[in-house]
């Protein structure tokens, strides 16, 4: 599924960065070559990078 549709960064990409590397939704749009264009989808992103770093504590 795509979360960013300006910049095509699907789910599972966002999910790989956020257990590879730190930072927020933003951060990690900026690691994987982006920037956010409309915005709209950085709270989705958000709570993304929350639940894919809340796995790797279990």
């Amino acid at each position: 599924m795509y979360i960013c549709i300006c910049n095509a960064i699907r789910e599972t990409d966002l999910r790989r960065a956020a257990c590879e590397q730190r930072g927020d939704a933003e951060a990690l749009y900026a690691r994987l070559g982006f920037a956010p264009q409309c915005r709209q989808c950085l709270e989705e992103a958000e709570e993304i990078v929350t639940e894919a770093r809340s796995c790797l504590a279990v």
